[in-house]
């Protein structure tokens, strides 16, 4: 259903290091792209995230309301999404815990204020 979210960034080259350590451990890696754009994922025909420098060239706003969520896995993979976002300079929205019972998660705002969830849910 999904192919790829787009998220703008200021700094391409922070947002590389940032994304790519980060996608890294769930079996991610930068599948293609330009100067001002990068795609990761596990395969193009898999969902994609796509980190670019705004097409007007202006700077990037991260949008109030949105979120791009990632798998975790199971609730110890969402812990290290977490942890590892944190110590490649995150910020804390939400520790990692249960938020119902079919939903355990975590949530951080990367570098440039994007929101990001990992998440387990269990139905």
């Amino acid at each position: 259903m999904l192919g790829y979210a787009t998220i703008g960034v200021n700094d391409m080259a922070r947002a590389e290091a940032f994304y790519g350590a980060l996608l890294s451990e769930v079996g991610a890696s930068q599948l293609f792209g330009r100067d001002r754009i990068k795609f990761y994922g596990t395969g193009p025909d898999a969902a994609m995230l796509a980190i670019c420098i705004p097409y007007d060239e202006q700077a990037q706003h991260h949008g109030n309301g949105n979120m791009i969520a990632i798998p975790g896995g199971d609730r110890a993979g969402v812990d290290r999404l977490y942890a590892k976002a944190i110590e490649l300079g995150a910020t804390d929205e939400g520790e990692p815990g249960e938020r119902n019972p079919v939903f355990y998660g975590a949530y951080v705002r990367d570098p440039d204020g994007n929101k990001l969830c990992f998440f387990e849910m269990i139905m």
